[in-house]
């Protein structure tokens, strides 16, 4: 490998390193070298024959996207929600389906200076929570992960937004510490079922975020006993496709006001509102 070289032909070497693994391997070979040298689109249209110093860092980039590690952990952004964050291993990569999930909440809760307590169980990166002390600037959140992995991603993107004092991160399991009295419960807990073959990419995401149990829907479950139990108004989560009947079947010996289902962006079922 040479120490320099021209834009052109660094992207050309790089294309050949993905190509073998990567479907979008010219793309990605661009977002890479952006991403790396922090420039823009306009950038290298016009600088294809600029010459690149110290391209060790960008080889060893594309080295690793070339054995599937996700794009997101090697450049440490993702862009959720119109914004862009930190994003680590420790933490499950943020979909875009994810975002369907914010707007649940605000089509429930149309006013934006309500006072509420909301709880997030599996924070992981912390975009949730931070999009909704965004959306709701007087809403106390408290934000629950049993992963420090996770908890630690989190905390870099609550400082990275400047909501240290309106984002409070609890380690533990589910509800378990949560005492106080909780108007609205939001996740989007791990919902796949133990032993399902999976992208290889996704080998590299935390476990315990993707698989839910031996149905999957098993944690699912355990939140909607919390929710019943303690008497929370509003419980909006993600699900996996295929949970929409499960979840109804579950709930048709109690009592709630209206449960809601949602598609995702490919006309899945994934999640739902239960309002007490």
């Amino acid at each position: 490998m040479r120490s320099s070289y021209i834009v052109k032909d660094i992207l050309r070497e790089i294309t050949s390193l993905l190509s073998p693994t990567i479907e979008r391997a010219s793309r990605e070979a661009q977002l890479l070298l952006m991403a790396q040298k922090n420039v823009d689109e306009l950038w290298l249209i016009t600088n294809q024959n600029t010459k690149l110093e110290n391209v060790e860092e960008l080889f060893e980039w594309a080295l690793r996207r070339a054995k599937n590690e996700p794009f997101e952990y090697i450049v440490n952004k993702v862009s959720f929600y119109s914004e862009e964050f930190f994003i680590g291993e420790g933490a499950l990569i943020p979909r875009p389906e994810t975002e369907i999930l914010i707007d649940e909440v605000i089509k429930n809760i149309p006013d934006p200076h309500v006072a509420l307590t909301f709880v997030e169980v599996g924070i992981g990166s912390g975009i949730i929570s931070i999009m909704l002390a965004k959306k709701f600037p007087h809403a106390k959140i408290i934000a629950i992960d049993i992963s420090e992995d996770a908890l630690s991603v989190a905390r870099i993107n609550i400082r990275k937004f400047d909501l240290e004092n309106r984002i409070e991160l609890r380690l533990g399991s589910l509800l378990q510490p949560i005492t106080e009295h909780v108007d609205y419960l939001v996740s989007n807990p791990p919902y796949i079922e133990n032993g399902v073959d999976l992208e290889s990419n996704l080998a590299y995401e935390p476990q315990n975020a993707l698989f839910g149990g031996s149905v999957g829907d098993e944690i699912i479950k355990e939140l909607l006993d919390e929710v019943l139990s303690r008497d929370i108004k509003f419980f909006s989560c993600e699900m996996g496709y295929d949970q929409k009947d499960k979840i109804t079947e579950y709930l048709k010996d109690y009592k709630y006001k209206k449960l809601d289902f949602y598609k995702d962006l490919s006309y899945f079922d994934r999640g739902f509102t239960l309002r007490l």
